[in-house]
């Protein structure tokens, strides 16, 4: 066995599958892509089919299946075969970190051993796409035909639907309820004649608010300044006039008391 060999197996395996393993590397996948646009909205890419590799394996078979029948061996031949084979691809893939699959790509490892695939430019694996090609709508023309269908269909969303000339309409006879009801809204119409204004009470002053902390503090400092004037007015009495207080406070026989018991 061989790299060609092995890369054409896998391609024609991989038309019919939508993945492919590789035994002791990894799994060929292919998925579907749906048609995109690129280039702003002005192309559109048809769909196809990409290829990646996942190094994932889950014991599939279906390779050496393959190359078994394909060479009238054995399975378990063929199955020592390609395992020999892929244990020494995946040392030169180690070593020399890519490795050419000719009509599929390259398979790579990075630093750590990683392994990815880089599917070749012109790979096609979609047959049922076959001729599909990307279309620019920036050169697109319209044909006449397409412009007739579009102007058909612009008229049949502005044009008003047109009633056959035999279709009658008929409408409700108004009745005399029905009659009656615009005088009644044409005498509701009537502006009366206007009143005489009537006067507006003044709304009621709002009341007065608690006073600010300021004129508060006021009033204290005020009334701490009138009590200390007093005190050092009582002082300045009871040391130029003695006893005056005295005379005020007490009776006769109450002030000898006291100036009895204050010697």
């Amino acid at each position: 066995m061989d790299i060609d060999l092995l890369s054409k197996m896998v391609k024609e395996l991989i038309l019919a599958r939508d993945t492919v393993e590789l035994p002791g590397i990894g799994t060929f996948v292919a998925e579907m892509v749906p048609a995109a646009f690129s280039d702003r909205g002005f192309t559109i890419n048809p769909p196809y089919r990409r290829l990646y590799f996942r190094p994932r394996v889950e014991g599939d078979t279906t390779l050496a299946d393959f190359y078994a029948s394909s060479n009238n061996i054995s399975p378990e031949l063929a199955r020592k075969v390609l395992t020999d084979f892929l244990t020494d691809l995946k040392q030169v893939l180690k070593e020399k970190k890519t490795i050419i699959f000719p009509g599929l790509g390259r398979l790579r490892a990075t630093r750590e051993n990683h392994f990815f695939f880089v599917p070749d430019e012109d790979l096609d694996i979609y047959p049922e796409g076959f001729s599909l090609a990307p279309i620019s709508l920036k050169s697109h023309t319209e044909t006449k035909e397409e412009l007739a269908a579009a102007v058909e269909n612009l008229k049949s969303i502005i044009e008003p639907d047109v009633l056959p000339d035999n279709a009658s309409v008929s409408e409700p006879a108004p009745s005399s309820e029905a009659g009656s009801a615009p005088e009644q809204e044409e005498e509701a119409a009537i502006p009366e004649s206007p009143r005489q204004a009537e006067p507006v009470p003044l709304a009621p002053e709002a009341p007065a608010g608690p006073r600010p902390r300021r004129y508060i503090g006021m009033k204290i400092a005020l009334a701490l300044l009138a009590v200390l004037i007093l005190l050092i007015l009582y002082m300045l009495i009871a040391q130029l006039f003695p006893g005056v207080f005295d005379t005020l406070l007490y009776n006769g026989e109450e002030r000898r008391i006291l100036e009895y018991f204050s010697f």
